[in-house]
């Protein structure tokens, strides 16, 4: 891995937006040299991506994404009309974006998929991708031999959590009283789910969903910002799904080791063959986001049928022929 694949990993297009892939070793003895020009197919392809219209996802609730005066640097996506969910509880899902990326709508897809089924999922970042959004402000190059740094933090996703918890508790907001406080879970794409892996211990999060991700394999992340090692596996104390894109995903030997370390909470890794760029950009987030909203109906809210896809000899999962599926620490029963 050179650090020209380092660097792609952070460019602002969602489809190129990843970082676990490389080591600081790898970095030290690339010589420095200047970036590679953009690509134009990749710019063609975020054009086009642009074009795309927000799909409202195919739950119950019709979702949809805004940015919200009093937490700022987050999207939020929401179902649409909130009274609509009648007695239903809003699950709370904190994301971080692929490439640590400050773009909250890069896996808008993905994200309107999750709220349709009665969440209220909370991007790091802006909407700087989509219809409607701004111009991108030039951002400019890293020094020779460097990649930028991530511009959203892990705290971002706690920060999500808190402003969530508080809103459920004032008068006057939307979401007064249509929270539930034990529905939470942190996730993220990437880099994004090593932010995810770097806030685990907050003893709110009931679980975590970690897309196309896992802890560098040596020594510490060549991420700036993200000192994330092998030792933050120990602070997971929930069950924990990985979603990684098979062997031509480049963070897929990264992910696996973490499965095969996590030996004290239960934990399951499914492969879908796509490599690193996921389903995020397929119609309603695609297969990955599919799992995603099963895991979380499971873990969160005790849906039986959503944990027929993940328990049992025969369970969903074990005989979809396009999944690779493991699984290890559930009982008999596949308790959560």
């Amino acid at each position: 891995m050179t650090i020209h694949d380092i660097r792609r990993l952070f460019t602002p297009l969602g489809i190129a937006a990843a970082a676990t892939c490389a080591t600081a070793v790898a970095l030290a003895q690339e010589p420095a040299q200047q970036p590679p020009p953009p690509d134009p197919a990749a710019l063609a392809r975020q054009a086009e991506l642009n074009t795309r219209p927000d799909t409202p996802g195919t739950g119950r609730f019709p979702a949809m994404k805004e940015e919200v005066a009093t937490l700022s640097k987050h999207v939020v996506y929401r179902p649409k009309d909130l009274a609509s969910l009648g007695s239903t509880k809003l699950g709370v899902v904190a994301w971080g974006n692929g490439g640590c990326s400050e773009d909250g709508a890069s896996s808008r897809f993905h994200l309107l998929e999750i709220a349709s089924h009665g969440y209220l999922v909370i991007a790091s970042g802006r909407i700087l991708s989509g219809p409607g959004a701004p111009p991108r402000e030039p951002r400019p190059p890293a020094p020779p031999g460097q990649i930028q740094p991530p511009r959203t933090e892990a705290s971002d996703l706690t920060e999500a959590i808190d402003w969530a918890l508080a809103e459920n508790q004032r008068k006057g907001s939307p979401f007064f009283g249509r929270i539930d406080p034990a529905q939470v879970a942190y996730s993220g794409w990437s880099c994004g789910g090593l932010q995810a892996l770097a806030v685990a211990k907050d003893p709110r999060v009931k679980t975590l969903v970690l897309h196309n991700t896992g802890v560098f394999n040596e020594g510490r992340s060549a991420i700036p910002g993200m000192d994330v090692r092998k030792d933050v596996l120990q602070t997971v104390h929930t069950p924990t799904i990985y979603i990684l894109g098979g062997p031509k995903d480049i963070a897929y030997e990264n992910g696996m080791d973490d499965f095969k370390r996590i030996a004290h909470v239960p934990v399951a890794v499914a492969n879908l063959p796509v490599g690193h760029g996921g389903t995020f950009n397929e119609p309603n987030g695609g297969a990955a986001a599919s799992v995603a909203v099963s895991w979380l109906d499971w873990q969160l809210r005790a849906d039986a049928q959503s944990a027929k896809r993940f328990v049992g000899d025969d369970c969903g999962l074990c005989k979809d022929a396009q999944w690779s599926f493991e699984r290890k620490q559930f009982d008999a029963r596949g308790s959560r």
